[in-house]
């Protein structure tokens, strides 16, 4: 893998230097969100925890220096079901719970792989996760928990995060009185995001989108429409995974849009671009996203996740507009 060149460093430390002036400027008031892309609990990773051992442990301390942290749970975990009719199918054991939960505060819900087992096992999990003090978004037990907010709150900041589903297969969509995931029709979102500020009372909205299509690294028309359009509506931030390999990043009307994370955790690898992914850290106040940090991570044969380059010479990009990505 070729090492940052001199320029790229030197950007790389100025903005640093920007990221960490706007988050002294932003005082006490402010709160950090990491998020970070698709996890699957299944396979050489579950494996791996069943026998003692985290695939967190390398993005520990980067996460823990988060307020609040969330990723894709891309698997249901549960112990019923049985496995839909499709090329892949993940389910991770209940034990998994323990770990994620050490590393992570929330997950979002709404993909294409939660009903890989059907209702009953996707029940099953919303009861573990809830079990555990995992908060959860986009799916319940019916269509209307699919579509509620979840808020989080620090430091007297409430930021409600949303989560949809836009990859088929829409059979496990939540209806009135069944479980599943929440689905992305325009309207239905707009109201959500607008919801949640007047019913909820939240100071941010910021949407978690599964959508785009498996290894196109540049975002599709669809993808910047509704980005665009939740925007309108009201978000501060759109938050996006699914493609497995990392997608381009926008910035509409001064608010970050980042197409996609990526791969986290995960061993089904096709090719060498499903082996990076992003965590994403945003710095927020009541006046929005004030900056926002990148760290490339590299996936290895076993799903695992490891920081690239090392500590010291991070890939950083701020949220005021001016994007700079180190070629790595």
């Amino acid at each position: 893998m070729k090492r940052p060149d001199s320029r790229c460093l030197r950007a790389a430390a100025a903005l640093l230097a920007a990221f960490s002036i706007t988050a002294a400027n932003a005082g006490d008031d402010s709160v950090s969100l990491l998020f970070a892309g698709d996890v699957v609990l299944d396979g050489k990773p579950g494996q791996m925890i069943a026998e003692g051992r985290d695939p967190f442990a390398a993005f520990a301390g980067i996460f823990k220096n988060a307020d609040v942290r969330i990723v894709n749970l891309e698997c249901v975990v549960a112990t019923s079901g049985v496995a839909a009719d499709k090329n892949y199918t993940f389910r991770a054991h209940p034990r998994t719970l323990s770990t994620l939960k050490r590393h992570v505060d929330a997950v979002a819900i709404a993909n294409n792989h939660s009903g890989d087992f059907g209702r009953g096992a996707f029940s099953e999990m919303l009861g573990l996760l809830d079990g555990q003090q995992v908060q959860h978004f986009g799916g319940g037990n019916n269509l209307q928990q699919a579509h509620t907010p979840l808020i989080v709150e620090r430091k007297g900041l409430r930021i409600a995060l949303l989560g949809y589903n836009e990859f088929m297969p829409r059979s496990f969509e939540a209806q009135a009185a069944a479980a599943g995931v929440a689905w992305s029709e325009n309207e239905q979102v707009v109201a959500d995001i607008r919801q949640a500020r007047s019913a909820y009372h939240a100071d941010l909205v910021i949407p978690f989108m599964h959508w785009g299509w498996e290894n196109e690294t540049v975002s599709g028309p669809r993808q910047r429409q509704l980005a665009r359009l939740m925007i309108d509506a009201g978000a501060d931030a759109v938050i996006g995974g699914h493609p497995h390999v990392t997608q381009d990043v926008e910035i509409y009307r001064g608010k970050p849009v980042i197409y996609s994370l990526g791969n986290f955790v995960m061993d089904e690898l096709d090719n060498e671009p499903q082996t990076r992914g992003w965590t994403v850290r945003l710095r927020v106040d009541k006046t929005g996203v004030r900056a926002w940090e990148t760290r490339l991570a590299k996936i290895d044969a076993d799903g695992i996740p490891r920081p690239v380059p090392d500590a010291s010479t991070p890939c950083w990009q701020r949220g005021d507009g001016g994007i700079t990505m180190c070629s790595l």
